[in-house]
């Protein structure tokens, strides 16, 4: 076997013990009996393996989280800082630090080595600009990793997920019950799995009256614009027929759409009702407040860390997709149809 091709998991294999238990010997972590230590070591000189030991000299394991470069500071984002609050507290909780590392597809050969140079395992956050490719290759490298509100088809990777298709269903459902049925939606990039399984999930309500949006209602996102959903709201008042109720894909695209509804002096809900996804605090001090689906952010944080701590420690290597209860959230922001 050649010496640049192996890497722990043939190691492990050689000596009948799992990735975690030659990750463990290896940083000369406590747990492993010295039988099972000495097997290890047998097979790494036997197959000329260097392994490559943390330089780090916290006495603190750490985790890797790796999200993609966001236009606004991570922390402060409605979706990323609940997730990093989520994975910090319970890394805490464990006894763990977490590594920040963010993806720039700007920036062309993104150093994965770096990234799990001093890391035990990896919390990868949304997709969007982060290629599956990056994650096939941190596998390849023997990473113990946890996706969040991302999956990868034709792959098993352990990943916790809100319950975004029931969120684009409820809305969507909430909306019809009140009478409305000339509805547009204000979908979000394709590139990010959690959005287009909402998106299915309004067509899917939708469906069950036996309705469609129409295509002029649903105009592309705006790629960069700093408030999501205002153009393409726009988009839609230019027309010459207007629909009585938007679904916004997030709470982002609502606070951009009603911008531009308020603009066009129009009233909300009594000209155009809106309703949306994710219940971040903005949307409970909107004017009127929004009608939104509670996504627990904070709490997919947290159970990824502790999915991914069970990795780590050996206990749990079953693949499988947790998806976490979505919950309607009724305010003002939508109003029965006039």
């Amino acid at each position: 076997m050649s010496k640049s091709k192996t890497n722990m998991r043939d190691i492990a294999s050689a000596a009948g013990v799992s990735v975690t238990a030659v990750w463990m010997v290896i940083h000369e972590k406590p747990g492993i009996s010295p039988s099972t230590a000495e097997k290890v070591w047998s097979v790494i000189n036997n197959l000329d393996y260097k392994p490559r030991k943390s330089n780090s000299n916290s006495q603190m394991d750490a985790v890797g989280l790796l999200i993609e470069q966001s236009s606004i500071p991570a922390i402060s984002d409605v979706f990323y800082g609940d997730v990093i609050r989520g994975v910090q507290s319970e890394a805490e909780r464990l006894g763990m630090r977490v590594v920040l590392s963010v993806f720039d597809r700007n920036k062309r050969g993104f150093d994965l080595n770096g990234l799990i140079q001093d890391v035990r395992g990896v919390v990868v956050a949304n997709d969007g600009d982060l290629p599956a490719q990056t994650v096939l290759q941190l596998t390849a490298l023997d990473m113990p990793i946890v996706l969040i509100e991302s999956y990868i088809a034709g792959h098993v990777f352990p990943c916790v997920l809100g319950d975004n298709f029931m969120a684009g269903y409820q809305i969507t459902r909430h909306i019809l019950n009140l009478g409305h049925r000339d509805i547009a939606v204000l979908k979000g990039p394709s590139k990010y799995s959690s959005l287009v399984d909402r998106l299915r999930g309004c067509m899917a309500a939708m469906a069950e009256e036996h309705l469609l949006f129409p295509p002029e209602w649903m105009p592309e996102p705006m790629s960069g614009h700093p408030l999501k959903g205002y153009v393409q709201m726009q988009e839609i008042l230019a027309l010459d027929r207007h629909p009585t109720a938007v679904i916004a894909i997030s709470d982002k695209t609502a606070i951009g759409a009603m911008g531009a509804i308020r603009e066009a002096g129009l009233r909300i809900p009594d000209d155009i009702a809106i309703g949306s996804i994710d219940n971040t605090r903005e949307s409970q001090f909107m004017r009127p407040p929004l009608t939104t689906v509670h996504i627990p952010k904070y709490e997919l944080g947290v159970l990824a860390m502790q999915k991914l701590n069970r990795i780590i420690m050996g206990e749990d290597t079953t693949a499988f997709k947790s998806v976490v209860y979505s919950e309607l959230i009724v305010r003002e922001s939508c109003g029965s149809a006039r």
